[in-house]
């Protein structure tokens, strides 16, 4: 799609009263999503706390710790979107408690209408998938955790 178009249409939702617009051409899909500006941004866009008056402050409830997982990451090499299966319906290479060799491909990771075959970095059993079919995945993401 053209990148005047794909501005274009950018700008026409955010100045609309719609809130998602899905385009399919023959070159290729395009969702864009408008944000809610009342929503709350996810902990990883939030920035450190800003000191504000006692009276503004809300009363402090304990946050429980998040736990490293056990064993070796496997990580995405790539941006993309995340699948289990070579193919649609298909059966998923791997699940939990599936023993993987070093080299063996554990997902698909599809990055501009490429399906890249992923391979562990490491011999072991999975006990934790990470991500879920589909998932739009960044470079360095949690995969799979393999012990």
């Amino acid at each position: 799609m053209d990148l005047r178009k794909l501005k274009t249409l950018i700008d026409l939702v955010s100045e609309s009263n719609i809130s998602e617009l899905e385009i399919t051409e023959a070159d290729g899909k395009v969702r864009i999503v408008k944000a809610d500006p009342h929503a709350t941004a996810p902990s990883y866009l939030m920035h450190p706390p800003v000191a504000h008056p006692v009276a503004d402050r809300a009363p402090l409830v304990p946050v429980a710790e998040e736990v490293a997982p056990v064993g070796h990451t496997v990580k995405s090499p790539m941006v993309g979107t995340f699948y289990r299966s070579a193919s649609p319906g298909g059966k998923p290479l791997i699940d939990i408690g599936t023993e993987v060799k070093e080299g063996e491909a554990v997902c698909i990771i599809e990055a501009m209408k490429i399906m890249n075959e992923i391979e562990s970095d490491k011999s072991g059993k999975v006990t934790r998938i990470l991500c879920e079919n589909g998932q739009a995945v960044e470079y360095g993401q949690p995969l799979f955790i393999v012990e």
